[in-house]
């Protein structure tokens, strides 16, 4: 007999409840993740702080479905993570998420917008709407006018603004961002850290960053500091008394 689900408001979009995750190397088991409980609300950027190993990318990748906890639940849109199978969670993954990672992902032989369509053939849309997404997300991160180049002919900045195209063009209710600003300069990298609150912002997205990187405190909605393996506050930041505008790149 299957659990109730853990009751929530209608913003909340992913709960988390008594979360356990361990490894094992040898004969040592280490305990990545200690009984974590908490609530995720849609149309936030939450950040999730933290040195390094101190768990919160194994969080992400739990939260996301492209790991198991070990013990607990975890509640997506109001669906049990835990109980599906690895065809469903592949599923749920594809229809309601996107994500953003530390390295581009980008295929070097492909352009802007057909890194953006290219997944968006999986959700079997007819090519011209798949175009006319692709476009809208290029344009909606200011890539517009660069979507004939290809990875060697961009930016690290616009880069990283191409793989948020690629998850935004899915139109997806959860985005996963995995340290997207460590391999940027300050600049840049503020500039993708306000793309995604804009993101959570226009189309009631829940979106949760992971990053160690002091830098992208202010431009949270929502702040998480981790440390080995457990949530030491839970904090909403001051709101950054210039923000950013435009998409300039720095040299």
């Amino acid at each position: 007999m299957s659990q109730p689900l853990p009751s929530a408001n209608a913003s909340t979009s992913l709960q988390v409840r008594h979360v356990r995750k361990s490894f094992v190397s040898g004969q040592v088991r280490s305990t990545v993740l200690h009984d974590l409980t908490l609530d995720i609300r849609a149309g936030e950027l939450t950040l999730i702080s933290g040195p390094s190993g101190c768990g919160k990318s194994t969080l992400l990748a739990i939260l996301s479905g492209l790991q198991r906890a070990d013990d607990g639940q975890v509640i997506a849109l109001g669906q049990d993570l835990g109980v599906l199978g690895a065809r469903a969670l592949e599923r749920f993954r594809l229809r309601h998420t996107g994500f953003v990672f530390q390295g581009f992902n980008l295929f070097p032989a492909l352009n802007a917008l057909e890194q953006v369509e290219l997944p968006l053939s999986y959700l079997g849309l007819a090519p011209a709407e798949a175009r006319r997404r692709a476009m809208a997300s290029l344009e909606e991160v200011g890539l517009g006018p660069r979507t004939s180049l290809r990875p060697s002919e961009l930016s690290g900045g616009e880069k990283q603004r191409v793989a948020i195209a690629r998850a935004l063009a899915k139109q997806p209710d959860l985005l996963f961002a995995d340290e997207p600003t460590s391999a940027l300069d300050a600049a840049n990298g503020q500039t993708i850290i306000d793309i995604l609150h804009r993101i959570a912002r226009t189309h009631g997205t829940t979106v949760l960053c992971v990053s160690h990187d002091p830098r992208l405190v202010g431009h949270a909605d929502r702040v998480l500091a981790m440390e080995d393996g457990r949530i030491l506050s839970d904090r909403v930041p001051p709101s950054p008394s210039t923000p950013a505008t435009g998409f300039e790149e720095t040299p």
